[in-house]
Parts: C-alpha cells; sequence; structure tokens
C-alpha cells in the first residue's frame, strides 16, 4: 500500500508489480486513511515510485493522465466494464454528463446506473469519475471523505481555475 500525502488529501494505492489493486483519494492524513480502510494487513511501501510522482504531480494541477497505469479490477458486469473503459478515456480537463456515458456504452436510459457504477468505482483518478456531472452541470455524488467538495476542487485543478 503507497501513502502519497497531497494538497487533495491522502491518496492510497494498493499494489504490486506494476498493478494497482484499488485507490482511495481525499483522506485529510496517512493516519486518517489506515484508520477509516482498515488497512491493518496492507503494509505501506513505496511499490510503484514513478506512479507516486505521476500522483503527485497531478494533485499539484500538472495535467497528467494514467491510462498506461495497469489496473486490477473485481469481477464485474459487461455494462459496469463498458462504463469503467469509457471513463478511463475521456481526457484530463473533460466532462460527460451521466447521461452521455449511458449513451456512449450504448445503454441510452441507463445514467442511474452510471451513477451507481461511478460511485462504486474503486479506482478513483485511474478511472476518472470525477470528470462524470449531471446533465444539468451540477457535479452529482463523489465517493471519497470530502465528498463533491474534493469533486469540484478536482475539477478546478484540470479546467486551471484556481482559489
Amino acid at each position: 500500500l503507497s501513502l502519497v500525502p497531497t494538497a487533495l488529501g491522502c491518496i492510497g494505492q494498493p499494489g504490486a508489480g506494476e498493478s494497482v489493486h484499488g485507490a482511495a483519494i481525499g483522506h485529510r492524513s496517512a493516519a486518517a486513511r489506515r484508520q477509516r480502510g482498515g488497512t491493518r494487513s496492507s503494509r505501506e511501501s513505496d511499490w510503484d515510485p514513478e506512479l507516486r510522482s505521476r500522483m503527485e504531480d497531478f494533485a499539484a494541477g500538472e495535467p497528467t493522465d494514467f491510462d498506461d497505469v495497469s489496473l486490477v479490477l473485481p469481477p464485474m458486469t459487461r455494462f459496469r466494464f463498458r462504463v469503467m473503459t469509457h471513463v478511463r478515456g475521456i481526457a484530463y480537463g473533460q466532462t460527460n454528463s451521466y447521461g452521455e456515458v449511458a449513451e456512449r456504452v450504448g445503454h441510452p436510459r441507463a445514467a442511474r446506473a452510471v451513477g451507481s457504477v461511478m460511485a462504486n468505482n474503486p479506482v478513483p483518478i485511474l478511472v476518472p469519475c470525477h470528470r462524470i456531472i449531471a446533465a444539468s452541470g451540477q457535479l452529482g455524488g463523489f465517493s471519497s471523505p470530502q465528498g463533491p467538495r474534493l469533486k469540484k476542487r478536482l475539477l478546478e485543478l484540470e479546467s486551471g481555475v484556481t482559489e
């Protein structure tokens, strides 16, 4: 488990070799991540210094993509796989609505189902679920300890807006 403190909060990445098995973002500190994540069975290590560095760059506002990062994901339905694949391809600084994603994966009436997939995304940032917003332009939810506030910060960061 690699824990990376950033301006966006602590980013936790369990993984091994060249594959990420999960990710969490938005914990105020590594200690808070450990407390909420039940990481007692995982030892902390800097198992992928290059990925850690890229995450730090991303959190500092440098345009960064993670398309080449190998992911080990749990088994999933074909619909979920298609949603995750589509969302992973959304470029830095771009957004799609839940309905647009549903349309693009061949299920135009499944916007709520897309929201459910995003709410259960095991690898935020790597599959950038923060880039999925409501058709009205509202943010929608974000499953991190900081919730939609962090989603807003991520979208502002990617658009070059600074507070």
